[in-house]
């Protein structure tokens, strides 16, 4: 168990020993079912942990011109890039730092696909095969009127130069929902199939996940395969690389009581560092906190930036929070780290790692000089 009284606050702590169990199931999964499983950075750029997930990946995937660097200079490897539209102005440097370029549109690869082949990236399509199991349209890529992805009914051949096709419609999925996404690949994009080399599946496979059988996506992926044995197989989840592998950890810095409602007030925010709290919403776990039932104190936790709802609630405590006590978020590594801003001024958490030995390696801190930078 991590010793949080030696970690800063605020700060995001990552468990090498947790990763590491993550990492085991991915290694069973490229080894058991033969197929290439990259990580998505868009989930959790933490560029100290590459070298580790390196050793335990195929590769990693971009989706901006900043992803695609720091996967090929920190990685070690060109990055499998996809971003929804490539502009003139960061084009070049995405050719540089990838090794296969998907596009959104047929019009992109008109534009830019030609480039590409001349530097020898393996070129590909981002299809959408009109199914998706996600079911809050903000993260939906196949909600009605979609920007992302080409529809069927646009593409009757594949262009000169296009190696390989990229769906993307899970979203933290189960096997039987990737087996739902291939079926309708297959019963929409079908005839394109045998004319690619290879066939990225996207993310969303959350196969850390406690309850996820992994058996079953091992059992999808092979069949998959002997349906289609001359495709490369790749599969680019994000959170299933850090999901639960780590905090976020705060301090009550004050109490406020209004209207009946007790808010523990932190020296973080929900809108800055946890913005996925606001725009699911979700309300995360607390360590020593739980769902409260009749008649239990409730408590919400409110954030330190000026937004009226940067909070969320409810909690039940063991014990009664109080100021100067220690308030840890859990499974705050993946899709939460990456979208911290500095809203207000309000600085980013610290970065630590905790290492097995029981010492933290702090990562990071952030400053004035940090906000100074983002905001020229």
């Amino acid at each position: 168990m991590v010793d949080f009284s030696k970690i800063p606050s605020p700060c995001y702590v990552l468990d090498e020993e947790l990763l590491e169990q993550n990492l085991a199931v991915i290694d069973r999964v490229r080894r058991e079912a033969g197929v290439e499983v990259i990580v998505a950075l868009k989930a959790c750029a933490m560029w100290s942990i590459f070298p580790e997930l390196a050793r335990h990946s195929d590769g990693a995937t971009a989706s901006s011109a900043a992803e695609a660097r720091l996967v090929y200079e920190e990685f070690g490897s060109p990055a499998h890039t996809y971003a929804p539209v490539y502009t003139d102005r960061n084009i070049e440097e995405i050719l540089r730092c990838s090794s296969h370029l998907t596009f959104n549109s047929l019009n992109q690869f008109r534009r830019f696909g030609p480039r590409a082949i001349l530097q020898g990236i393996s070129c590909g399509l981002r299809v959408n095969p009109g199914y998706s199991p996600v079911e809050v349209d903000l993260y939906n890529p196949c909600v009605a009127g979609s920007r992302l992805g080409i529809p069927a009914e646009e593409l009757g051949e594949l262009p000169a130069g296009v190696e390989g096709l990229h769906f993307h419609v899970l979203c933290e999925s189960r096997p039987h929902h990737l087996r739902l996404a291939l079926e309708a690949l297959e019963e929409r994009f079908g005839g394109l199939l045998d004319k690619v080399k290879w066939l990225n599946m996207g993310g969303g496979h959350l196969m850390t996940h406690a309850g996820y059988d992994c058996d079953e996506l091992i059992g999808v992926l092979r069949g998959f395969k002997a349906r289609h044995p001359h495709l490369r197989l790749i599969l680019e989840p994000g959170s299933a690389f850090t999901w639960r592998t780590g905090y976020l950890v705060s301090t009550v810095e004050d109490i406020v009581r209004n209207g009946g409602v007790r808010t523990a007030l932190l020296d973080v925010s929900f809108a800055c560092h946890m913005p996925d709290c606001l725009e699911m919403p979700y309300k995360p776990a607390i360590v020593g906190a739980h769902d409260p039932e009749e008649g239990e104190e409730r408590w919400r936790m409110g954030g330190n930036s000026c937004l009226a709802g940067d909070y969320c609630g409810d909690w039940a405590f063991d014990r009664e929070p109080k100021i100067g006590d220690r308030i840890v978020f859990e499974d705050m590594i993946h899709y939460t780290m990456v979208k911290t801003t500095m809203f207000n001024g309000v600085a980013h958490p610290a970065i630590a790692i905790a290492r097995k030995s029981g010492k933290p390696d702090i990562i990071r801190e952030f400053g004035y000089e940090d906000f100074k930078t983002r905001m020229s």
